[in-house]
């Protein structure tokens, strides 16, 4: 019974109320028991703990592209014989070359009294440097070409056109007389039984044409007698150049290997005069 007066209030019979939570009555040790499980048991891996080398996919993977198709390039065979000079691997070799070593080739077409050229060239001629060299040829030749008309068109203020047959004569002259000229000496080297490699040719012939290339920067300078001296001289280095090369090898075609050589010789002079005539010299 609780009693309220003044300022407290009275509980009694407090031996009915306890202090704590009445105590739950032990029941006495619980056992649990666990039933057997009908889980397989597998053996440790062989390569537990380690990374193993060769990864395999799963069996339901779809190898479908990692099987060759049917009728692919890979199972198809390289052609032989000649017909095997139809396609791009029998020239790839004479492409594999370093800028190092068309660097020294260079060099050497600018000093032509050594006569090296096709020793050091004999196992491994390129055509890598004939072919931007002839392409060279013709972007300065027209450029330079194209420069001077019109610069002096300018100052005489007349008109000025573009003349586009300079680049594609420019073009059959240079890898022409490149192509053809070798040609035309492996057939005759072939005849005097003194045959040299067709490629090595083409290499000696296309590196002869580069001292053209600042010849042909130097003749924008207005002065004719200027250019023919540019133009001798650039003819002189190349023919020496080739004729100095093939000279050895030539001689075992017997008496006549001076004619053939004096021809060689008389060939790159001829060019170079057609350069005067048609690039060098600039009208208006």
């Amino acid at each position: 019974m609780m009693m309220s007066g003044g300022n407290y209030t009275h509980i009694d019979n407090q031996n009915n109320v306890g202090g704590s939570v009445p105590s739950v009555p032990d029941p006495g040790h619980v056992s649990v028991k666990f039933t057997d499980s009908n889980l397989q048991t597998f053996p440790p891996s062989g390569t537990q703990g380690k990374i193993s080398a060769v990864s395999q996919p799963p069996r339901d993977a779809d190898d479908s592209f990692s099987k060759p198709v049917s009728g692919s390039t890979s199972d198809q065979q390289q052609p032989t014989g000649w017909l095997r000079r139809f396609t791009i691997s029998a020239y790839q070799p004479y492409f594999d070359v370093d800028t190092s070593d068309v660097l020294d080739r260079i060099k050497d077409s600018l000093f032509p009294f050594r006569g090296t050229f096709t020793e050091k060239t004999s196992d491994n001629p390129d055509l890598y440097g004939p072919f931007w060299i002839c392409s060279t040829l013709i972007f300065v030749a027209a450029s330079i070409g194209t420069f001077v008309t019109y610069v002096a068109n300018k100052m005489q203020q007349k008109e000025w056109n573009y003349d586009i047959n300079m680049v594609t004569w420019s073009a059959g002259l240079f890898y022409g007389y490149s192509t053809v000229i070798p040609l035309a000496l492996y057939v005759i080297l072939k005849y005097f039984s003194a045959p040299a490699g067709f490629v090595q040719l083409l290499c000696l012939y296309g590196y002869s044409l580069f001292v053209f290339i600042p010849a042909l920067c130097l003749s924008v300078v207005p002065l004719e007698i200027f250019r023919w001296v540019i133009a001798g001289v650039a003819g002189f280095m190349s023919a020496s150049f080739v004729a100095l090369n093939l000279r050895a090898h030539i001689m075992s075609s017997g008496e006549r290997w001076f004619l053939i050589v004096a021809a060689i010789f008389v060939l790159q002079l001829a060019l170079a005069v057609v350069l005067k005539l048609y690039l060098f010299t600039i009208t208006v």
